[in-house]
């Protein structure tokens, strides 16, 4: 008697069918997945330096300024607004030592940019924010978009004057969306 060893064409076929269904609901959900996290690690990224900036104001007894900047990061960039060239957080002068670096973002189709033109967030000692152009309604808002601009893809940190920091989505706080 002979014994057949392997699968024949229409159980190949059915293999290929059922992966392919498979891939065909599985890729939609890997990219949201892909995109969530690198919006939420860039927009932490610029969360935490604006905490660690607030909380070493507070620490040292001065200002701490969270600003814009390009290559090779040692001075904030001039009328910058845009924040996904790269940040540094820098002490008071006359040391104006560089605390903290965030090279720019990878990803290009990112853009990071202050809602108000805002070039630079400042925290004095008692951990109370302010910017360079002045705050508007109290707060800075630093919207991040990305391609395809949807909602699903936008993030905002924001700083109120009080201090406080907040990551949120179209329709939290201050932060709107803007097709």
């Amino acid at each position: 008697m002979k014994v057949n060893s392997g699968f024949t064409l229409v159980e190949l076929m059915v293999v290929i069918t059922i992966f392919a269904v498979l891939m065909g609901f599985g890729a939609p959900s890997y990219r949201y997945v892909t995109n969530s996290n690198r919006i939420s690690a860039e927009v932490n990224g610029l969360l935490g330096d604006l905490q660690f900036a607030r909380s070493e104001a507070i620490k040292e007894g001065g200002t701490v300024t969270v600003c814009p900047a390009i290559a090779p990061y040692t001075a904030c960039a001039n009328n910058s607004s845009t924040w996904n060239n790269g940040w540094i957080v820098v002490s008071p002068p006359p040391a104006s030592t560089v605390l903290r670096v965030q090279a720019a973002f990878a990803n290009t189709k990112d853009s990071f940019v202050s809602a108000g033109g805002q070039t630079a967030i400042t925290f004095d000692r008692n951990g109370f924010g302010s910017a360079q152009p002045v705050l508007l309604n109290g707060s800075v808002v630093v919207r991040l978009t990305t391609i395809p601009n949807s909602r699903n893809w936008q993030r905002c940190v924001e700083v109120v004057m009080g201090g406080s920091i907040a990551t949120e989505k179209p329709g939290q706080g201050n932060c709107t969306w803007t097709p």
